[in-house]
């Protein structure tokens, strides 16, 4: 298994040592915690990024319109959305449901306590 850096900026590690970290990681939908790494299975690409690369995580929820047979309705898809220096997101990475989400905040905010959690706040514009 080939494995790739989330970030540009992320200093490439041995490919058997992040094998054996990822055959021992926690598995919650696409993602897996592993001691030091984060990792997300995407196709037939697997992404990592150290815990101390991770500057802000936080859930996005996204409404998706649904025509069913006894009217409309809107699906909630969970999302996690991991963000680096400045801000900038790294990843937006679908979750099987909210309960899952809820778990996976929570490990992660144990494993990376250092990381700000929650949606950043909205700029205002100045006039």
């Amino acid at each position: 298994m080939k494995f790739y850096p989330l970030d540009e900026a992320v200093v490439p590690v041995d490919e058997e040592e992040l094998n054996k970290e990822y055959k021992t990681a926690r598995e919650i939908g696409k993602v897996k915690m592993g001691e030091l790494r984060l990792f997300v299975k995407t196709g037939l690409k697997t992404y990592y990024i150290p815990y101390h690369d991770i500057h802000r995580m936080f859930r996005r929820v996204l409404a998706v319109p649904a025509k069913l047979c006894c009217g409309k309705g809107d699906f909630e898809i969970e999302h996690l959305v991991v963000c680096g220096a400045d801000d900038k997101e790294l990843a937006q990475i679908q979750l099987p449901g909210k309960k899952a989400a809820q778990i996976l905040m929570e490990e992660l905010k144990q494993r990376v306590p250092e990381a700000e959690f929650g949606r950043p706040a909205q700029e205002t514009a100045q006039e």
